[in-house]
Parts: structure tokens; C-alpha cells; sequence
């Protein structure tokens, strides 16, 4: 970034005496800018509505949520679906993640919260298995969209990261998304970057934003990742949900 900054202000005429303060964070803005741009930009929206135009018999389409514990994952999972349900889309949940205790209480917990179905089996079930029956269940019932959780793992276990790569693997999902916790900065980014050598991530979510005013997370998780931030949590209720826009974002950090 500071070559980057180092070619723009090199071109840029700066008063000798007087305050270049706006010139310079205006600098700033646009190389920040560059920086989260990535060629996979995303419309989520376009995409749901382009399967739903395909007709009936056509599959839902999946979105498959990956993560450490503690990033906020489950909860995301619920958002998103809350999200999609104000743009006029329906929704059901996969409760994959049957190697936590309590996982897919806490689904249904939100499920039951959004008036949608949950898909689950028993823990130290097949959870790709869950994936399988949620899909089809989507489809039997004219479904627009199945939100997966599966179980938080760090990137050491490679049990763990074998399952994920099976469910992905039986769902074919649209998308496959990356939840991080902004607040853990470089822990976040090493995590994305060991998620993707297992599976293709496809967008990355950032959580708790709302506590983090230096964005750094998300600018290096797109340089590692090279593709988008697709949201930002910004709270702990269901509509604390945004969609990134990049331009907001850098004024925001800019301006912190």
C-alpha cells in the first residue's frame, strides 16, 4: 500500500506551505480503493433470481458457510437468511456442523426465530449427509436458497477440514464463504488463506465490524483471497447485516 500511496501523491501537486490534509487522505481513499478491488465481484441477488428464472426442477441454490469457532459463523448463517428474506427469497438451513455441542440447537433456535426450516440429523452424523437432504428438500418445496453451517475448525485439523471438503464436494454449492472475525486481524487472514487451500472460497463475510474502525482485515483478506467481501456483521441482532460497499467502507476507515 505505501508504494502504492508513494506513486499517486508523486503525481499529485502539494502545496508547499497550507494544509494538504484532504489531498493526501484523498490519496489515501483511492489506493485503498484499489486494493479491494478483485475480479470476482459478486451480485448474490442476481445470481438467486437467475436460478429461480430457470424454472422448476431446477436446484436451489447453495451457499456453503466455513469458519473457525468463534468467528461468529452460526449467527451469520441466520443473518444472511434474514437478509435474503427482506429481497423476497426463501430460505432453509442445514444444520452440517454435527460436531459441536449445541450447533443445531442453535440453528434452530434461529431458524424457529425466521420462520424457516432447519435440516438436521444427529451429532456424529454424516454431515454431508445434511447437506444431501436439505437440498432436496429445497427442491421438493420450491426453496430459493439452503444456507449450510458446517462445524468450526481450526485449520490444524485435518479431519475437520477433510469433512468440509466432502461437503462441498456432495452440495456443489453457488458459493462458498469464509466468516472471519475482524477483531482477530492477522489470525483471521492466516485462516482464510488455509481455508482456500482446502476448498474454493468464493467471498469472505467479515463479523463484529462494528468494533473495528481500521478495516485491516478486510483489505488483506482480499489481496490474499483475491475475491470480494460479500458482507460486514455489524452487530448481534439479524438485520446487523450490510452489504460491503467498498467506497463506504475506505471513507469510513479513512476517516477514523
Amino acid at each position: 500500500m505505501g508504494e502504492r500511496l508513494k506513486e499517486k501523491l508523486s503525481v499529485i501537486k502539494i502545496r508547499r506551505f497550507g494544509d494538504n490534509r484532504e489531498v493526501i487522505k484523498e490519496a489515501m481513499k483511492a489506493t485503498v480503493l484499489e486494493l479491494l478491488e478483485t475480479p470476482g465481484k459478486r451480485d448474490l441477488e442476481a445470481l438467486i433470481k437467475g436460478r429461480r428464472v430457470a424454472g422448476n426442477g431446477c436446484p436451489p441454490f447453495v451457499i456453503v458457510f466455513v469458519g473457525v469457532n468463534g468467528s461468529g459463523k452460526t449467527l451469520t448463517i441466520a443473518k444472511v437468511a434474514s437478509y435474503l428474506q427482506r429481497q423476497g427469497f426463501t430460505v432453509a438451513l442445514a444444520c452440517a456442523d454435527t460436531f459441536r455441542a449445541g450447533a443445531i440447537e442453535q440453528l434452530e433456535i434461529l431458524a424457529s426465530r425466521l420462520g424457516v426450516k432447519a435440516i438436521r440429523h444427529r451429532y456424529g452424523g454424516d454431515a454431508a449427509a445434511v447437506v444431501f437432504d436439505a437440498i432436496q428438500y429445497a427442491k421438493a418445496h420450491g426453496i430459493d436458497v439452503v444456507l449450510v453451517d458446517t462445524a468450526g475448525r481450526m485449520q490444524t485439523r485435518r479431519n475437520l477440514m477433510e469433512e468440509m471438503q466432502k461437503i462441498v464436494r456432495i452440495a456443489k454449492p453457488d458459493l462458498t464463504v469464509f466468516v472471519g472475525d475482524a477483531l482477530t486481524g492477522n489470525d483471521a487472514i492466516n485462516q482464510a488463506e488455509e481455508f482456500s487451500k482446502y476448498v474454493p472460497i468464493d467471498g469472505a463475510i467479515l463479523t463484529k465490524m462494528d468494533a473495528d474502525a481500521k478495516g485491516g482485515s478486510a483489505i488483506s483478506i482480499v489481496q490474499i483471497l483475491k475475491k470480494p467481501i460479500l458482507f460486514l456483521g455489524v452487530g448481534s441482532n439479524l438485520d446487523d447485516l450490510e452489504p460491503f460497499d467498498p467506497k463506504a467502507f475506505v471513507d469510513r476507515i479513512i476517516e477514523a
